[in-house]
């Protein structure tokens, strides 16, 4: 475990390592300040008397309480502005933790429930991100995801909704995942939307395995298909599933700060981050909802490497498996590895264990 007196020096060495990130829910990046200031914008009214009361309704006991508070926040989302407005705050962060190319999940039911278009929540984000390709060079791709706790024909009525913009945002709309709350809500639920999906070319990922057991996982892959899994962390109960994990190089998005904060873990410590990696796991460390969470990305490998042991080249590796995750061309992953490549050579980190 690196000697916190150098932990300024190890955040600088992960800020800077090119890295992906896959497991990013955009609703979830709304800062408590952006709340309020859209809530103003609008005209919404929040339970909350203060940026400071809001923060202390952080303290979940479940992913459902969580979800709670989630979908309350997003009620202060109305137009195509305040979608760009989130969309550009998350980016800029993501800018300044090293990231090169993100996956945003995002999700339409939430908002179109309320009656916003979804021709609104496309074009806000939309125009963010390409905007952030534009002037930062960091590239984005978008994952419309089904909400778990709904119907599978009000998923299947979502996509058929979203479908008609599909050419518009073909440059970024390349994913269709599967969130919200897993309890009661297995995978099966929507494998014939998912093989809708499927036949239509779009990239599969679903969560599967947090609050959900390890069958869940199982599930994701067999019954829908898909190429990573969100979460995953109880992969580990099923010795077959998880040799198959390691054998098919699938990946799994992990969001540590998630899991201690949704009580999936008891502390930093227990996280089995480590243990996946080293059994050869394609395990790559994200944010999910950071708002929420109290870290973005680096601060997610940061506790990572301070309260599992992780060394510098483990710390490399993570960066390595979130590139090849992503949905990113091949061409475009061989530059991103080959920048990385570079940025390990020039910057040694004497206060790692590892090589």
């Amino acid at each position: 475990m690196p000697d916190t007196a150098l932990q300024p020096a190890l955040r600088t060495f992960v800020r800077s390592l090119p890295k992906a990130e896959l497991h990013l829910h955009i609703e979830g990046s709304l800062e408590p300040e952006l709340m309020f200031e859209l809530a103003r914008r609008n005209g919404v009214d929040l339970p909350y008397a203060s940026v400071d009361a809001l923060r202390l309704a952080y303290a979940f006991d479940s992913l459902q309480s969580f979800l709670d508070l989630y979908y309350a926040g997003a009620g202060v989302l109305i137009t195509e502005r305040d979608f760009h407005d989130m969309t550009m705050a998350y980016m800029n962060r993501a800018k300044e933790d090293g990231v090169v190319h993100v996956e945003i999940m995002f999700d339409p039911q939430t908002h179109t429930a309320r009656g916003v278009a979804m021709e609104t929540v496309f074009a806000g984000m939309a125009r963010a991100l390409r905007k952030v390709r534009s002037s930062m060079g960091i590239t984005s791709y978008l994952i419309l995801s089904f909400l778990r706790h709904l119907t599978e024909a009000d998923a299947m009525a979502t996509l058929e909704a979203a479908l008609p913009l599909r050419e518009q945002y073909k440059d970024l709309w390349i994913g269709i995942g599967l969130d919200s709350g897993e309890r009661g809500n297995p995978p099966g639920k929507f494998a014939r939307v998912f093989a809708r999906c499927k036949a239509l070319g779009f990239r599969l990922v679903a969560h599967a395995g947090e609050e959900g057991p390890a069958d869940y996982v199982r599930d994701a892959l067999d019954l829908l298909q898909v190429e990573r899994i969100d979460h995953g962390v109880r992969s580990e109960e099923d010795a077959l599933l998880l040799q198959r994990l390691i054998d098919q190089q699938i990946p799994l998005t992990v969001c540590p700060f998630s899991n201690l904060k949704l009580q999936v873990i008891k502390s930093m410590p227990q996280h089995n981050l480590a243990r996946l990696l080293r059994l050869g796991v394609m395990a790559t460390v994200n944010s999910d909802d950071p708002a929420y969470f109290g870290g973005y990305v680096v601060d997610n490998y940061i506790a990572c490497a301070e309260h599992l042991g992780l060394t510098r080249h483990e710390l490399v590796v993570l960066a390595q498996n979130s590139i090849a995750a992503s949905f990113l061309p091949p061409e475009q992953k061989n530059e991103h590895f080959q920048a990385l490549s570079a940025y390990v050579a020039e910057n040694p980190a004497p206060y790692m264990q590892g090589p």
